[in-house]
């Protein structure tokens, strides 16, 4: 099942947002925060990737039992 659209949309406002945040806190904080906004980014990209992985699983698994 795919992510609803509501959600797919504020996962893509919440990076959107922090890619900001992190432009900003390139000039300024420490390290740290810096690393740990990239972070966030990354894990947000990764459970919108994951979820379309999840449901290619879902349809061949599927596909493998209507075979049988």
């Amino acid at each position: 099942m795919a992510l609803s659209k509501q959600v797919e949309e504020s996962l893509k406002a919440a990076e959107t947002n922090l890619r900001e945040a992190l432009a900003f806190a390139a000039r300024s904080e420490r390290p740290f925060i810096v690393r740990e906004l990239g972070a966030l980014i990354s894990h947000l990209d990764t459970v919108m990737s994951t979820d379309t992985m999840f449901d290619k699983l879902d349809a061949a698994i599927q596909i493998r039992e209507d075979e049988e």
